[in-house]
């Protein structure tokens, strides 16, 4: 891998972070592992429980093209129906927008308890000026947006620019304050668990609060190997620190199967406290129906 630092100081800072973890992983290792975590634990989740548990992690997300105005309206007006026609079901966690929509979401949107959160910096290639990417992420802040999901910047990451990856993390959180930063590791991109633990290293260190596999706009999305690396970094960094950093799985989650498996994997290396504290999402276009489906029984399709 190429290094560019811009001080060689960078270079040592990055070096002596990436030394304190074990990120010398074996990608066929950690594909057993994961197949081994899921067959053995996998069972005891798939219960009632869990699927309403899950419902209540959904970031249910439009990020078309085609999303306007009024597409956008009507898909706010699908969650607010459904929380008052199912009150006794988990609200979901958040309903997750292009920028240009936090305004019409934040004051069309009804339900209690669900976030807003916007897509911000270049999404989804995050190729960009850095004052672009501040701008857009104060725009969507001042219009509604109560969380942030940024891409790390992938081609400066690979090319060894850990600095410039950090402090653009580092920019984005301070525009965004208190309010939640998702850095999307794009793990399909990276290909290794070597690189996605590095990724992941970095973007906590640098800031952000949750760690995210995915866009959902390459073919690779989310995968349980890159949700395993991340969730084990996770774990390491609570030990070290005592601070829990949130984990959202997305891209290419589409059946009940999928997410409990994913369920099975945080639940087994970070605990169900962590998942009752509201760190673990999943964002999806698809599933949110399927879950209301697997649990009420019946065909309704609210999204």
């Amino acid at each position: 891998m190429e290094t560019n630092c811009h001080e060689h100081g960078a270079c040592d800072r990055y070096s002596k972070l990436f030394s304190e973890y074990n990120v010398h992983l074996n990608d066929e290792k950690v594909s057993a592992e994961v197949a081994h975590l899921i067959e053995k634990n996998r069972d005891k989740y798939d219960t009632p429980e869990v699927l309403n548990t899950l419902l209540g992690t959904v970031e249910l997300t439009t990020l078309q093209v085609t999303d306007s105005q009024e597409s956008v309206l009507k898909f706010v007006e699908k969650v607010n129906k459904f929380a008052d026609a199912h009150p006794e079901l988990p609200h979901l966690a958040t309903v997750c927008v292009y920028p240009n929509f936090a305004k019409i979401v934040s004051e069309s949107l009804e339900a209690d308890k669900v976030e807003i959160a916007c897509v911000s910096g270049g999404f989804p290639s995050s190729q960009t000026f850095l004052e672009i990417k501040t701008t857009e992420t104060a725009l969507a802040i001042h219009d509604g947006a109560t969380e942030i999901d940024m891409v790390l910047s992938l081609g400066t990451f690979l090319s060894g620019d850990y600095e410039t990856c950090a402090d653009e993390i580092a920019e984005l959180k301070a525009v965004c304050g208190e309010r939640a930063l998702k850095v999307i590791l794009e793990t399909g991109a990276l290909q290794s668990a070597e690189l996605i633990k590095k990724a992941s290293l970095l973007s906590i260190y640098a800031g952000a609060d949750f760690i995210k596999t995915s866009t959902g706009k390459i073919s690779i999305a989310a995968t349980p190997e890159a949700a395993y690396v991340m969730c084990q970094t996770i774990k390491e960094y609570h030990a070290k620190t005592g601070t829990w950093i949130g984990f959202k799985a997305a891209g290419g989650i589409s059946t009940v199967k999928d997410a409990v498996d994913y369920y099975t994997i945080v639940c087994e290396l970070l605990g169900e406290e962590y998942i009752k504290a509201g760190l673990f999402r999943i964002g999806t276009s698809r599933l949110a129906n399927l879950l209301v489906q697997a649990i009420t029984g019946t065909d309704e399709k609210p999204f």
